[in-house]
This record gives structure tokens, C-alpha cells and sequence, in this order.
């Protein structure tokens, strides 16, 4: 159940949603079939049939698979929100650090805040690029957090046991742990094995519409049943695809911190600063 769950996961949302379709489709040409053998069998045999429990127990169904595709959303949504939401704070962290920074002697100041310049461009790519141009961008970006780190305690180094030195290790620190949570963030997603008993109960619902519904307006009803379970079934699987959907969390906030980092290099804030010299050793 494990491979089919990762196969699932790893094809194309359109696929998917053809595949659900059709899969749908299919079970309820099933049912379709089996009832009118039976029809024909228990009119051989004189009997005739009962229909009072069939539209209680469809309707039945069909609302506990409306509750499992409510239940997968929110699931898929509660993950959406948390990945734009770190977005927003690693942005701020950023941010945060490239300010003290210009509180650096040189040439501490302009290196660390051509990393910092460096690494917000690559968030920015990272958050956009698709799963197959993913691999080099990390690669960057881990060696992008080396050299920052590197640089603060060079600086650290350089301006000696203050105040700066402790609020710059903090805010490093942070922009660090940032990467850590929206790496895992995007690794957490709605187990594979829900979407495939989705797909079961779905699969089954359509089965027994099929089965219930068999005169000419029903089918057609059914049709358009089956067209929406199919759109939210894609929804919900295009919303938990951090990088693979169409759906991902906005860059928003690194991009303007992108734009406000290009309007503020070094020297910015130095209009009313005395120059900056590193105490002597």
C-alpha cells in the first residue's frame, strides 16, 4: 500500500485527476451492469425488487466521503499555512540580521551583507523553482549559510564581547534555524496512504451510484458528481504539493525584502555615523 501511495505521489496532478475520473467512470459502469443482472434474475425468478433502502444508503456514503475530502483539506490547507507563514518570518529574520549588520566595522559590513543579498536571492528562487531544479539551489543555499556563519564570527571576532555581537549571533542563528523549519515543512505533508483509501472510498461511492442510479437522469447526475469529488481530489493533492502544484505558498515578503535589501547596501545608514574602526588586538 506504501508503493502505491508514493506511485500516486509522483504522478501528474492532470494524470491523477483523469486516472479518479476514469476510475470512477469505471465502478460505476460495474454497478451499472450488476443491476440490471439482478433486475433481470428476479424478474426470471417472478420476484420483484425492493428500493425503499438504496437512497439512504447512498446518501450515506456519499456524505462519509464528503467528510473524508473535508478532513484531507484541512489537512493539506493546515500544511499550506504553516509553509507561507514561515516565509514571512524567515523573511524577517533576514531582514533583522542585515540591519546589524551595517552596525559592523569593514570589511566585515560589506561581506556579510552581500551573503545576506546573496541568500535572500536564492529564497527566492528555492520558493519558486520546480522539484527537478531544486538540488543545486539547496546545494547554494547551504553553502550560502556556511559563509554567513563564517562571516559572523569573523565579525564577532573583529568587535569583541558587545551587545551587537550577541544580538548578531541571535538573528543568525534564526535565519539558520529558518532554513531547518521550511525544509521540514515542506517534507510534512498528508500521508500518501490517505489519499489512496480516499481514492478507495471514492472509487466504491462511484460503485454503488452506479448501482443505485441506473435510469438516464441518475447517471447523469452521477456524472457531475463524479466531475466534482474529481476537482477536489486534484484541489486538495495540488495544495500539499509544496513544489510539485500549482498552488504554492507566496514569496511575497522575500521578494520585497529582495527589493528593499537592492534599495539599502552599505553605507545606507551612515548619514549620521562616525566611521567604524575595529578595536585593536
Amino acid at each position: 500500500m506504501a508503493n502505491l501511495a508514493e506511485f500516486l505521489d509522483k504522478l501528474p496532478i492532470l494524470l491523477v485527476g483523469f486516472l479518479m475520473l476514469a476510475t470512477m467512470t469505471l465502478t460505476a459502469t460495474a454497478g451499472y451492469v450488476l443491476r440490471q443482472r439482478v433486475r433481470r434474475l428476479l424478474t426470471h425468478k417472478g420476484a420483484t425488487e425492493e428500493n425503499g433502502a438504496e437512497g439512504y444508503i447512498v446518501s450515506a456514503v456519499i456524505g462519509l466521503v464528503a467528510l473524508l475530502l473535508g478532513f484531507t483539506f484541512a489537512l493539506a490547507v493546515g500544511r499550506f499555512e504553516t509553509r507561507r507563514a514561515l516565509v514571512l518570518q524567515e523573511a524577517n529574520a533576514i531582514g533583522t540580521s542585515y540591519l546589524r549588520v551595517q552596525g559592523l566595522p569593514e570589511p566585515h559590513r560589506t561581506r556579510m551583507s552581500q551573503i545576506l543579498v546573496n541568500y535572500t536571492n536564492n529564497r527566492v528562487e528555492l520558493g519558486t523553482a520546480r522539484p527537478d531544479k531544486m538540488a543545486p539551489l539547496i546545494v547554494a543555499s547551504d553553502r550560502l549559510l556556511v559563509e554567513l556563519w563564517a562571516g559572523t564570527l569573523a565579525a564577532t571576532d573583529a568587535i569583541g564581547n558587545s551587545a551587537l555581537a550577541s544580538s548578531l549571533h541571535s538573528t543568525v542563528n534564526e535565519v539558520i534555524d529558518m532554513d531547518s523549519a521550511r525544509k521540514a515543512a515542506r517534507k510534512v505533508r498528508v500521508p500518501g496512504e490517505v489519499f489512496l483509501a480516499l481514492w478507495v472510498y471514492i472509487a466504491v461511492t462511484a460503485g454503488m451510484l452506479g448501482y443505485a442510479r441506473s435510469e438516464t437522469q441518475g447517471r447523469m447526475l452521477a456524472g457531475i458528481l463524479f466531475l466534482l469529488f474529481t476537482m477536489s481530489y486534484m484541489l486538495i493533492i495540488d495544495i500539499d504539493r509544496p513544489a510539485g502544484g500549482n498552488i504554492v505558498e507566496s514569496q511575497g515578503p522575500m521578494i520585497e525584502l529582495r527589493e528593499t535589501l537592492k534599495q539599502q547596501p552599505p553605507g545606507t545608514f551612515d548619514i549620521w555615523r562616525k566611521p567604524v574602526v575595529a578595536p585593536a588586538p
